[in-house]
């Protein structure tokens, strides 16, 4: 391999600033440009011209189709494809692609999730073109397909995927912090810009051992499954060499990133046996979002490369740590300033103190919607299991930023903050380091980390745009306020001064540095008044709520509508998610594992008979003991299998929504667990040649 392969490749395959300036006019990349920056109107012309460079591009890099690439409220990406011919001869090719054909297509919106936004028989919907996030090419199989991020909406304009609402909270933030910086004499500023950077966790299998784990196929976890005698607990895989099968898909899946312009930056081996991580560069909220779904998707095909199978679900496996994705957020102007930087005098920096009390003021209010936005089935396996944040929010600060809120609360103004200091280690020939003014805190869900801050609870599987969604509209909704009651201030250091103060001591009760694993923190965080949202189906009563429509209408960033209809697609997808798992047990059971089992059972009985046969005194005891524990369990879990049957037929016939969800929550999962718990304890006894899938060893250790 080349010394300079990221030189080489990266960015080939993106219709980035690069490729603009070459295939466009000036004028137009100016326009375009200025569009992208400022957010200015595209004129119709200019995307005519835009559309021919696009195409131009696209054929001179063998593509033969092009595809409105858009993300549905499905969680994941959604396309069509169609060609650059044109009908217009039939004696030779010709290859268009317009301006109206690059910003508008037509996908069919009834047959995405919609929440009662579309009825079967109203089919239109519109994807529309999001020129702020780069066309790409994807190559595979079916060859080269231009790929053009869009939005999509409804006939009646609203918004039916996760990137719209993402784009209008990104403008809604953009605003009132722009109006916030004005007022302490910014005037060079024109835009703030939410910057995101999304490590991503997964687990790495085989795919032959996949391919004969029906729950692994169908729901993306183990349905079942029982603890090998070595887990996690010598710490011996987190930051470990990485092994030679592992690490030929990890070179290979960067390659194939950095073809796409994602700023693949770092990859290691997570805690669990099996898992691993990937960390990219930060990049705008919107572009970060699409790279994570590329990410997640490339990942998919990478491995089925390599003979591996990616898993994304967030628990696939009992009993070892599960996988999550860390939304760094931080905020940014166009002119390049971090607004979350504290500086070298934190207590002396007004601007930076505001922006944080707002943001502590933002979580403090939408607490439970900021869970919301990390829900998924899966999540609820892995939130509190002492291996994530736990399912209740709170902010870590550090010590130098909670020194100096302490200050404020004492006194309504800091006057000193705490410094990182040089470190001796004690050995000679290493130089001393610098060590950082605060730790780090891997047990809050939501923690300051030097210039942004870490949402460590959103689910791997997911989507960050709900997460990011989230962040900017609440944080928009503060600095409304703050702006409104400033712009009004006659001295405006003295107003700072005490709104900061002010909202430290209404929101304080969100501030948590401890241990957010104890047991004593759930009861803590019971007296101070924060909400433990266990469940996805407890998060989305959060949407409906009237406060949190105001909020989002007040934003523009999601109509009463558009909340109700997202209420109704997570009840539904949650109810159908543990539907699929309940009747995927059932069929495991039922065909797999309790027929592996009389088969065991039996050869045990003719054992013993033989051996009585052949020697009446002998001592059976052994195989005796043996067939009746087996054939104990076997009776619990075919009385299980005839329970989860039984509740699961009644919840496929409520009506659904959230009676139906609560249902799946209270009745039905419950029963799978009765279910597992015998299967997993004969797992431990029968014979392992007998045992019809490959046990939780095989799949972690023997990749």
């Amino acid at each position: 391999m080349q010394k300079n392969v990221i030189e080489d490749v990266f960015g080939t395959k993106v219709f980035n600033d690069a490729v603009m300036q070459e295939y466009l006019p000036k004028k137009t990349y100016a326009a375009l440009k200025s569009t992208i920056e400022n957010g200015n109107e595209l004129a119709p012309e200019i995307a005519n011209v835009v559309a021919h460079a696009m195409k131009e591009w696209a054929l001179n890099n063998g593509a033969t189709h092009y595809t409105h690439w858009f993300q549905p409220m499905t969680g994941v990406t959604a396309e069509k494809h169609d060609s650059f011919l044109s009908a217009e001869s039939d004696s030779r090719a010709v290859l268009e692609f317009s301006g109206k054909e690059l910003i508008k297509g037509e996908p069919d919106a009834s047959s995405f999730p919609s929440g009662g936004l579309r009825a079967t028989f109203e089919a239109r919907g519109y994807t529309a073109w999001d020129c702020t996030s780069p066309a790409f090419l994807r190559e595979d199989a079916i060859g080269t397909v231009l790929c053009i991020p869009t939005a999509f909406c409804s006939y009646t304009g609203e918004a039916l995927d996760k990137k719209t609402p993402l784009l209008r909270s990104m403008e809604a933030i953009s605003k009132q912090a722009v109006r916030i910086l004005r007022l302490f004499g910014d005037e060079e500023v024109s835009n703030v810009r939410c910057s995101v950077g999304a490590e991503q966790e997964y687990f790495l299998i085989d795919r032959g051992q996949y391919l004969r784990r029906d729950d692994l196929i169908f729901t993306g976890r183990t349905l079942f499954g029982s603890m090998p005698p070595k887990g996690q607990e010598l710490d011996d895989h987190y930051f470990g060499s990485i092994r030679e099968r592992q690490a030929s898909f990890m070179k290979e899946l960067n390659i194939e990133l950095w073809k796409l312009g994602i700023l693949s930056k770092t990859q290691h081996n997570e805690v669990a046996p099996a898992q691993h991580e990937m960390a990219p560069i930060f990049d705008t909220a919107n572009i970060a979002t699409d790279h994570n779904q590329l990410v997640m998707e490339t990942m998919k095909k990478v491995a089925r490369r390599h003979n591996l199978e990616c898993l994304l679900h967030e628990k696939p496996f009992a009993g070892v740590n599960g996988s999550g994705k860390h939304d760094n957020w931080s905020l940014v102007t166009n002119t390049g300033k971090n607004l979350l930087r504290p500086g070298s005098a934190p207590y002396d920096n007004k601007q930076f103190l505001l922006f944080l009390s707002a943001v502590i003021a933002a979580v403090d209010d939408h607490a439970a919607l900021l869970r919301m936005s990390a829900s998924n089935p899966g999540n609820d396996h892995r939130l509190g299991a002492n291996e994530a944040p736990p399912a209740i929010i709170s902010i870590f600060l550090g010590e130098q930023l909670e020194d100096i809120v302490e200050q404020i609360l004492a006194t309504g103004t800091a006057t000193h903050s705490n410094k990182g200091e040089k470190m001796d280690i004690g050995v000679h020939t290493i130089p001393p380091i610098k060590k950082d003014a605060t730790d780090r805190n891997r047990t809050s869900p939501f923690a300051f980390t030097g210039n942004k801050f870490e949402f460590r609870m959103v689910a791997s599987s997911m989507s960050i745009a709900d997460a990011n969604t989230v962040l900017n509209a609440t944080v928009a909704d503060v600095l409304e306020r703050m702006a409104d009651r400033l712009e009004k201030a006659e001295d405006f250091d003295k107003a700072v001064d005490e709104l900061v103060c002010e909202t430290l001591k209404e929101h304080q009760k969100i501030i948590f540095n401890g241990n957010g694993y104890s047991d004593d923190w759930i009861s803590e965080a019971e007296r101070r008044g924060l909400p433990n949202v266990r469940t996805m189906v407890d998060a989305t009563a959060s949407l409906t709520d009237e406060k949190t429509i105001a909020m989002f209408e007040g934003q523009n960033v999601f109509s009463r509508t558009e909340l109700e209809s997202r209420a109704e697609i997570n009840y539904e997808a949650y109810a159908k998610a543990i539907n699929i798992e309940a009747k995927t047990m059932v069929k495991m059971a039922s065909k797999q594992y309790i027929p592996s089992v009389i088969g065991y059972v039996t050869r045990l009985a003719e054992s013993i008979n033989s051996i009585q046969g052949a020697c009446g005194d002998a001592d059976v005891s052994v195989q005796t003991e043996l067939l009746k524990k087996c054939s104990s369990l076997l009776a619990d879990a075919r009385k299980a299998v005839l329970v989860l049957k039984e509740v699961n037929d009644k919840a496929n016939t409520m009506d659904e929504g959230k009676g139906q969800a609560e249902y799946y929550r209270d009745v039905v999962i419950p029963a799978m667990a009765d279910l597992r718990n015998p299967i997993d304890t004969l797992e431990d006894i029968v014979d392992k040649t007998c045992w019809p899938v490959p046990a939780y060893g095989d799949m972690l250790f023997e990749v």
